[in-house]
């Protein structure tokens, strides 16, 4: 036995059970042969037999004393027999009124182990095979149990692994199991090709499927492995894609990859015939329920005359109608999209028939295939349970839920007859995938306050298969400490609810002046309202202490006085509470192309504590594709903020302060009101009461460099105010900065879509800005502003 081997001794063959079934069936039927008609026994003698019992042999056999039999039992009893596992020869013959069963005993299995592995662990092995430890051997089933984990092997790149197997023979008919692998060398993508696409490039289509190209980083994003479940999942990606797109017509003509054994890297070539692009032509809302009010449920169909044809918003449109015409008293009704295409024109005419359809209920609903989620995680996104009115388009949103999630790779929702001509039993197959993720994450800052951190992080979205959200982070730099542990149960009670909390801690002596440590606590509750409505709720508790920087050899004395005033209140307590409503429509949250984003909310802080304010907020941000092909994508954003002071001080740090996170080109804390000047000249940032910032951006795919490498390149211009002040005259004496003077920015970006989460790259130059701002023109971070 080779090195490595986790044990050893001698090696014996043992014959192939499926040969020897084979071999013991037909002995039965030769045996048998004389008994044409049927025949009765008065015992049955069990032979042969060591450890398994004799009673376990007559209750798995269908022939019993002083019944009648005939071949067909005997049959049946060898299969039965056969079926448990246990013995490798069985012969059932009758001598005078005594049915003798000879068995060959199955080896017992001692040991199972595993040689060669890495890539994939044992633990994950012993869940994939059928043979286990103290479990009967079974050459059938090791067949099965090889060729399960070269599945496994091809499922994390590896299509060209090898399985073997070896067995020590031991005492008392025990045998060891050892499965050799060879798990060989990592297959990849050397590429994806299109055939047959006019109005979309590759690159374009290649951004919508998941089946990616081989990369240098690709051993991290683990998605350049091929599997045919996976490209069946991606057919299905671009039919969405071009359905929702006007090409009513689209198919794909042919999908498949060919493997290049020496290179050992596939090609992935998808055929499609695009079709014409279709418009909507006239939308009616026909009914031949009665009591319907077909012209106010027009209000809720999204799709409409003249509009690029999407099988999206048709589906959107189904749901709303149903549940709309359901909590009127109609949960039979059955909305039927009818579509009349004018090839001429191409127009698409769509009729949403409402009939009374035929009455169903839901008997149960059965989940299949989910070997971590627990099945009341896949339950609750469903809006029917057992017994409600049956209603494809409800079955059809819980399907969306289920993807949008994260915890499948493979959701599949069908129907079956149940009990009764009118139950409908839901099976719901899933396929679970991982949902953990460790990453590590830098930025630098060349402003002020700026300087290099790092971030790692731990995150999990299901975990314990529960279905929970739970993040553990840890960062910072040569002067910054950052620690944050985040959780968030989805349904809280039972109920759409998602609550959590988040507890963290800081540590920033990055500023020039001054240093601070932060520590506080958030407790969260969000509902939905609708489908892209959420109203919530937060409760902040968070204590500030404020100190003059001594790395710097600055004493109070050289602070400004607002700053001299944070630091004689350190430490204070700021108990919050903060609403806010939150609309989102985005496809994508890391690389948005269409949809809204918006929200308001408030922030009273005085329930305790030594703050007392009451903030308003709100923002939008809106993502359109400017030209489909090119993958051009243009957003606009705008956001305000108003504070109220309330009590009799307000802090420097309670106001606003805004900068090169909202207005690029400035540094953190880079415009608005400044204190009077310090004896080095320069001023502090004292926030202040009111903010308007507006953006506009364009972005689209790095020229030249290959798309799937994840770059892109933007232009964007900002412009932003920040003034008005709530803290006291003999502080603000000698500022400056209280107006409402306006900055403007004008810069280019490089964004890219890492295995590490989206980074991004800034040049702003300020156009418009006050001697007093201070200026940061590059800036290095994450992408999402939102």
């Amino acid at each position: 036995m080779k090195a490595g081997s986790k044990f050893t001794g001698a090696v014996s063959a043992v014959a192939l059970s499926a040969g020897i079934a084979s071999c013991g069936l037909g002995a039965g039927l030769l045996a048998t042969a004389s008994v044409a008609q049927a025949a009765v026994i008065n015992s049955i003698d069990v032979r042969g037999n060591s450890r398994v019992d004799a009673a376990t042999v007559r209750g798995n056999i269908t022939i019993q004393p002083g019944q009648n039999f005939d071949n067909a039992d005997i049959d049946e009893s060898v299969r039965r027999l056969f079926a448990t596992g246990l013995f490798s020869d069985i012969r059932i013959e009758q001598a005078g009124g005594t049915l003798i069963v000879t068995v060959s005993e199955n080896q017992i299995v001692n040991q199972v182990v595993f040689n060669g592995n890495s890539k994939i662990r044992d633990r994950q092995l012993e869940t994939i095979v059928q043979t286990k430890s103290l479990g009967p051997y079974s050459e059938a089933a090791v067949e099965a149990d090889i060729q399960a984990i070269e599945d496994a092997y091809v499922a994390v790149g590896r299509s060209d692994a090898t399985v073997t197997t070896r067995t020590v023979t031991l005492d008392d008919g025990r045998v060891n199991l050892a499965f050799e692998i060879n798990e060989g060398d990592r297959t990849k993508i050397a590429a994806v090709n299109f055939v047959g696409n006019q109005a979309f490039g590759d690159g374009r289509l290649r951004d919508v499927i998941r089946t990616k190209r081989s990369g240098p980083l690709s051993f991290l994003t683990r998605r350049d492995v091929y599997d045919q479940d996976k490209l069946r999942a991606d057919e299905e990606l671009l039919r969405r894609f071009y359905y929702n797109r006007g090409y009513a017509d689209f198919q794909i003509v042919s999908s498949f990859a060919e493997l290049d054994e020496q290179s050992n890297e596939y090609t992935v070539t998808v055929t499609v015939q695009e079709g014409e692009r279709y418009t909507f032509g006239n939308v009616n809302v026909v009914s031949s329920v009665p009591d319907v009010d077909t012209e106010r449920l027009m209000r809720l169909v999204e799709s409409r005359s003249g509009s690029v044809y999407s099988a999206e918003e048709v589906e959107e449109s189904i749901v709303a109608l149903s549940e709309t015409v359901a909590t009127e008293g109609f949960p039979f009704a059955q909305i039927t999209p009818r579509g009349d295409r004018d090839f001429n024109n191409r127009t698409i005419d769509v009729t949403y028939m409402i009939d009374q359809g035929t009455r169903a209920y839901v008997e149960r609903i059965e989940i299949r295939g989910n070997t971590r989620t627990r099945d009341y995680v896949i339950r609750r996104e469903f809006d029917l349970s057992e017994g409600d009115a049956f209603n494809q388009a409800l079955v059809r949103r819980a399907k969306e839920r289920l993807d949008r999630l994260g915890y499948f790779s493979a959701v599949n929702i069908s129907t079956a007859p149940g009990s009764q001509p009118d139950r409908v039993v839901i099976v719901v197959d899933v396929q679970d995938q991982p949902t953990g993720e460790f990453s590590i994450g830098a930025g630098y800052s060349t402003g002020s306050d700026g300087g290099a951190t790092v971030e790692a992080s731990v995150t999990e979205r299901n975990f314990l298969g529960r279905g929970q959200f739970i993040r553990v982070a840890a960062g910072g730099g040569e002067d910054s400490r950052s620690y944050n542990i985040q959780f968030t149960e989805p349904y809280f009670l039972g109920y759409r609810l998602a609550a959590g909390f988040d507890v963290f801690r800081t540590e920033d002596r990055r500023a020039d002046n001054y240093e601070y440590e932060q520590q506080g606590l958030t407790l969260r509750i969000a509902a939905p309202i609708t489908e892209d409505l959420t109203f919530g709720v937060n409760y902040n508790l968070v204590e500030s202490e404020y100190s003059p920087n001594d790395d710097n050899g600055v004493a109070l004395g050289d602070l400004s006085r607002a700053y001299q005033e944070a630091v004689e209140f350190s430490p204070w307590l700021r108990s919050s509470i903060a609403p806010r409503l939150t609309y989102n429509t985005l496809d994508d949250r890391n690389l948005p192309r269409e949809g809204i984003y918006a929200q308001v909310g408030a922030e009273y802080a005085g329930l305790g504590g030594d703050a007392e304010f009451v903030k308003f907020t709100g923002e939008v941000n809106y993502f359109q594709l400017l030209s489909d092909s090119a993958d051009i994508v243009g957003s606009l954003s705008a956001g305000a903020g108003h504070m109220i002071g309330t009590g009799d001080e307000t802090r420097v740090f309670d106001q606003f302060f805004i900068g090169g996170e909202t207005i690029r080109g400035f540094d953190t804390r880079g415009i608005g009101p400044r204190s009077e000047a310090l004896a080095d000249g320069s001023r502090d940032s004292l926030g202040g009461t009111t903010y308007f910032n507006v953006s506009a951006e364009a972005s689209m795919p790095m020229p030249i460099i290959p798309r799937d490498v994840g770059l892109r390149v933007a232009a964007f211009a900002d412009a932003g105010t920040l003034y008005g002040s709530e803290l006291s005259d003999d502080v603000l004496a000698d500022a400056v900065g209280l107006d409402r003077s306006w900055r403007a920015s004008v810069g280019a970006s490089l964004i890219w879509a890492s295995p590490f989460g989206p980074l991004r790259l800034d040049y702003a130059f300020p156009i418009e800005k006050e001697e007093f701002d201070d200026v940061q023109e590059f800036r290095f971070g994450a992408s999402t502003r939102f």
